[in-house]
């Protein structure tokens, strides 16, 4: 060190130092967002209640059934969810036969969460539906319900990422014994 100031050598020193840390923090970075929060699909069950209560022989065009369902969210990411008020659709052979509102939420990182909803099924719709009579002669009812929450995912509470999760439950209502069980997909695309 001449006259107060750094060599040379030192400054090429800490310049090296500084690059190889550098490098190594963004190789860091890069194999987390890869490995631990590489986004997962989200794992969404559906629970129809108030199935057992219906009377399938009474019902009139003019009925519209209120089913209260609960809609259970499971996060597997290290990143938290919040999606905006969006509507669920039920159809029966491609027909839409019943809505249901989902309200905005917080899905916090890797949580469970419990939605309680209504689905409001027309059953106008299902009674001129063809196909009905050869369902329920069969036992079941096969519906299909999606829904689309667009929504923004939330990593660290630093990274913003808008986000969609698509979802599709197939659902088969037994008429005997009256019984409901449904499976669903979901897909978060960002």
């Amino acid at each position: 060190m001449a006259n107060g100031k750094p060599s040379r050598r030192s400054h090429k020193l800490c310049c090296g130092v500084t690059a190889t840390f550098l490098v190594i923090f963004v190789i860091v970075i890069i194999t987390l967002f890869f490995t631990i929060f590489k986004p997962k699909d989200p794992k969404i069950s559906l629970y129809p209640e108030g199935i057992k209560n219906i009377d399938f022989s009474a019902l009139t065009p003019n009925v519209t059934l209120s089913l209260g369902t609960v809609v259970a969210i499971e996060n597997p990411n290290y990143g938290s969810f919040k999606y905006k008020n969006t509507t669920s659709y039920v159809t029966y052979h491609g027909e839409v036969v019943g809505e249901a509102p989902i309200e905005q939420r917080y899905v916090p990182a890797r949580h469970k969460l419990n939605i309680t909803t209504s689905v409001e099924l027309k059953a106008g719709k299902l009674l001129i539906n063809p196909h009905l009579l050869s369902d329920f002669a069969g036992g079941s009812l096969n519906l299909t319900s999606t829904a689309v929450l667009p929504g923004k995912v939330i990593v660290l509470n630093i990274f913003k990422f808008h986000a969609t999760v698509y979802n599709s439950c197939n659902i088969s209502v037994f008429i005997s014994p009256q019984k409901v069980e449904s499976m669903c997909k979901t897909k978060l695309k960002l």
